[in-house]
């Protein structure tokens, strides 16, 4: 569950809830409808402020804390454009839980999908070419080889020891605890956090 604090900021008159004072509509179960479509994609019917009802052949969920709070604040969007535009939003679900939990079960299945986070286990091997670091690593997915740029700001170190490592791509991989790490896989990465 969210901290309550997440969408609280200071303003001159006192505090103020960002997801209060969002433009995007709040969804819940009494405007939104999903339904699974073709090829395992998500629909949505929803139904305006006004009362119009608009109908969406495919919607992608993504979270606004993917880390803090994966069940809580998921923007529905359209399909990002094949030009690389961003999908506009349709609206945010403050909690995935009030839905029914056939439409959890949809939501959780394709965020897990976009979300999908394999954990390191072994660092075989790192180096640096051109600018670009070469990871050769073991994960919970199977070994797996990417290149990263920049380890500085791609590399992030949260409170609670978790890592998390982003590639050229935008894939992400974590390494749960980096004290369980062989020592020689420590070795690798120590130097980063």
């Amino acid at each position: 569950m969210a901290d309550a604090q997440l969408t609280k900021v200071a303003a001159p008159d006192g505090e103020k809830d960002l997801f209060e004072h969002r433009i995007s509509l709040d969804l819940t179960p009494e405007n939104a409808v999903f339904t699974p479509s073709a090829g395992s994609l998500i629909s949505l019917t929803l139904t305006q402020p006004s009362g119009e009802v608009e109908f969406f052949e495919r919607v992608v969920p993504v979270r606004a804390f993917p880390i803090s709070s994966p069940e809580e604040f998921i923007s529905i969007r359209e399909p990002d454009t094949r030009l690389g535009g961003r999908g506009d939003e349709l609206g945010m679900i403050r909690r995935l839980s009030d839905f029914p939990p056939e439409t959890v079960k949809m939501i959780d299945t394709e965020l897990s999908r976009r979300y999908f986070t394999p954990s390191i286990s072994k660092i075989h091997s790192f180096s640096e070419k051109f600018g670009y670091c070469y990871w050769d690593v073991t994960t919970s997915a199977g070994r797996i080889e990417f290149i990263m740029t920049n380890p500085s700001s791609s590399i992030r170190t949260l409170e609670d020891g978790r890592v998390f490592m982003y590639d050229i791509d935008g894939n992400c991989f974590t390494i749960e605890d980096p004290t369980k790490l062989d020592k020689t896989s420590y070795k690798k990465v120590e130097i980063y956090l």
